[in-house]
């Protein structure tokens, strides 16, 4: 009797303890029972949403004269600012007046998968093998600012009416000197927006008959050094001439340096661009700046920026469109305000 009480509580306590093992969870190694890592698992879906993201998100590239003009950074930024607003990217380069590096530059970008660029071009001649190299990879164009030679490869064009910005200095020159005078020019032949802007100029200063002779032109490759030595030069062979007519502010600074070394005061000096460091200079007593052709680049490039989105959108977008230019002089200066453009 006792041996099969005996025997009935050892099989209770065997029955037990296979019940429990048989409960027991995760034996085995750890990869016989692997839990997945939430936050791994959480991490790897972010990252591949990101990578999607950039897959189904535009990439612009921007490439411009050059990156240290003020005018070109302003540009950048305007037109940065909404493509970063819509949710897409923008590569810039800075080619620094060199259109052979221009032309590396945009090849880098091709290959860095841009689906659009905005272009201004160093030389809008020696541009167009590039041109030709953005169609063969589907990339749209946004010609900006200075127009390339070659427009049938562009998607679209936005700047400023350049021969209307020359043509207000010439306007403004002839009612300063109604009896004409001499007058010196620098220009920059490889940009067709100093083109049009010294075309315009000649054009109206012509048409009024008043005697005005233009006795120099340098090319100044749209420079400020080169201006400036280019300025000195024409004040030493005509120190009595009447006017400068100047493709850029950046030129108009470097004739007024000149204008200064050389103790020429009564000199007349005009520029294009409108930037607050001429707008600085209209507001000093007695200096030679008469007045700049004022163009906006804040919205050159919001409207670019809106042009090259609607391309690759498939929104319809305007093939051409020209920005509003007028006169900046010391009377109306304090409208547009000297510590940034307008």
């Amino acid at each position: 009797m006792l041996k099969k009480r005996m025997f009935m509580v050892l099989a209770v306590i065997l029955s037990c303890a296979f019940l429990f093992s048989g409960c027991k969870q995760n034996v085995g190694t750890p990869e016989d029972n692997a839990v997945p890592d939430e936050d791994t698992q959480s991490d790897a879906d972010t990252e591949n949403g990101e990578e999607a993201e950039e897959e189904d998100s535009f990439l612009f590239g921007f490439t411009a004269i050059d990156m240290e003009n003020p005018y070109f950074i302003t540009l950048e930024s305007a037109i940065r600012e909404v493509i970063e607003e819509e949710g897409y990217r923008m590569i810039t380069k800075d080619p620094a007046s060199d259109p052979e590096t221009q032309e590396i530059q945009i090849q880098e970008m091709i290959d860095e998968g841009i689906d659009a660029i905005f272009l201004c071009p160093v030389d809008w001649e020696a541009i167009t093998p590039s041109l030709e190299a953005l169609k063969e990879a589907d990339v749209r164009i946004i010609n900006v600012d200075t127009q390339v030679k070659e427009m049938d490869y562009v998607d679209a064009y936005v700047g400023s009416d350049n021969f209307e910005a020359g043509q207000i200095c010439g306007e403004d020159l002839i009612e300063r000197c109604p009896d004409g005078g001499t007058v010196a020019i620098l220009e920059c032949p490889t940009q067709n927006s100093i083109n049009d802007r010294i075309t315009g100029f000649e054009e109206a200063i012509a048409d009024a008959d008043r005697g005005f002779v233009v006795v120099a032109r340098e090319d100044t490759n749209g420079e400020f050094e080169k201006a400036l030595e280019a300025a000195k030069r024409i004040f030493q062979e005509h120190p009595d001439v009447t006017a400068v007519m100047c493709g850029n502010d950046q030129l108009a600074v470097g004739a007024k340096t000149a204008a200064n070394l050389a103790g020429l005061s009564d000199v007349i000096i005009y520029g294009v661009d409108g930037s607050p460091d001429i707008k600085k200079e209209l507001k000093k007593s007695g200096n030679q700046i008469a007045g700049t052709a004022a163009q906006s680049p804040i919205n050159m490039g919001k409207t670019a920026a809106e042009t090259g989105i609607n391309i690759l959108e498939g929104n319809d977008y305007e093939t051409e469109v020209y920005e509003e230019v007028f006169m900046i002089d010391a009377e109306n200066v304090d409208m547009y305000g000297v510590d940034g453009w307008q």
